[in-house]
């Protein structure tokens, strides 16, 4: 299964960083779905769930409160203001 580099980071310092197959988080604007091979995108992200799917279907989930989140070359990088665990 083809999979993404995943990091998600806040002002404490890193939350995940790992090989993801899916990734959902809220923009401003909607829902963002990532897969792997997605074309590059810059997004502010707003306050919402962001997930994160896992190789085996596992996932990880929190709650974001503002940020940004960029995709580029199978890398997904995710900076939030706030962050918690759901």
């Amino acid at each position: 299964m083809a999979t993404l580099q995943c990091q998600i980071l806040t002002p404490e310092g890193s939350a995940f960083e790992g090989e993801a197959t899916f990734v959902e988080a809220h923009a401003l604007d909607g829902r963002v779905g990532i897969l792997p091979r997605h074309a590059p995108l810059l997004t502010a992200l707003g306050k919402g769930p962001l997930r994160v799917k896992l190789e085996g279907g596992t996932e990880k989930k929190w709650t974001i409160d503002g940020g940004f989140m960029e995709v580029l070359n199978n890398h997904v990088s995710v900076v939030a203001e706030r962050l918690t665990e759901a």
